[in-house]
């Protein structure tokens, strides 16, 4: 669905990523690691068309996405940033039904359908009960959660997720990356950002990670999720604790 060839990312005097080759397929959750400033946003904004790479090129669907209408992509792929600001007075529900919006043709309103969408979308994070609700009064943790119903509403193939848990308590952050754990489960393709490495070993196939130095190194989650990796993307002593039926990753200074 998603493929990367020889993909750059810079920034003025700094290469952050190089040559990134990777295919994200449907039915996979992959988590990119790695410090601040490493080009985590950067990368999910390149791969999203929303900055152009700084060389190679990025694929969706096997087509390059540069030379695709953004209303073919938008209904394809979704990204949720970081933050989102609201800068009008709206209603939740009315909020989430922008998702929409890729999917209806000129001149014409939501349908039935897509409130169905929506209010689906707003069940699954938990905020059902809010969608009369202005978002300016909402807190920043609901906000959190309505954006992601706003993507969910959006119904791609593809999730494009900078710091899902962003604001969210810790039971939200689980409620959140298991719905996203289920979308891939369901055949989507989940790529998010993450500073959680314990999340990213529970809940991702895969992981990427960024050095920021231009390298980069991809495997699956007991493949590359260890001390010495980990001390060398983070820059700090890792150490390993088993619990359960895994293992805990924690920063030993």
């Amino acid at each position: 669905m998603l493929e990367c060839q020889g993909v750059h990312v810079r920034v003025p005097g700094r290469s952050l990523v190089a040559d990134l080759d990777i295919t994200l397929a449907p039915g996979e959750f992959v988590a990119v690691l790695g410090r601040n400033g490493t080009g985590k946003t950067l990368s999910l904004l390149t791969l999203a068309g929303l900055r152009p790479p700084d060389a190679g090129t990025v694929l969706l669907a096997g087509e390059d996405m540069a030379a695709m209408p953004r209303q073919q992509v938008a209904r394809l792929l979704a990204l949720l940033p970081q933050d989102t600001d609201d800068i009008f007075p709206a209603t939740v529900l009315d909020t989430t039904l922008i998702g929409r919006h890729p999917h209806i043709g000129r001149w014409r309103w939501e349908s039935v359908d897509d409130i169905r969408a929506a209010r689906q979308a707003l069940a699954a994070v938990g905020i059902d009960d809010l969608e009369s609700r202005d978002v300016l009064s909402l807190s920043g943790g609901e906000r959190r959660r309505l954006a992601i119903a706003q993507v969910l509403t959006q119904a791609p193939g593809i999730y494009l997720l900078d710091e899902p848990t962003n604001h969210l308590d810790p039971q939200h952050q689980l409620d959140a990356l298991r719905v996203f754990r289920g979308a891939a489960d369901e055949g989507a393709t989940v790529l998010a950002s993450l500073h959680d490495v314990n999340l990213a070993s529970r809940f991702a196939d895969r992981c990427l990670l960024l050095f920021g130095d231009g390298r980069w190194e991809s495997g699956t989650a007991n493949e590359v999720l260890d001390e010495a990796r980990l001390e060398a993307l983070y820059g700090t002593p890792m150490e390993t604790l088993q619990w359960r039926d895994r293992q805990l990753f924690i920063a030993a200074d």
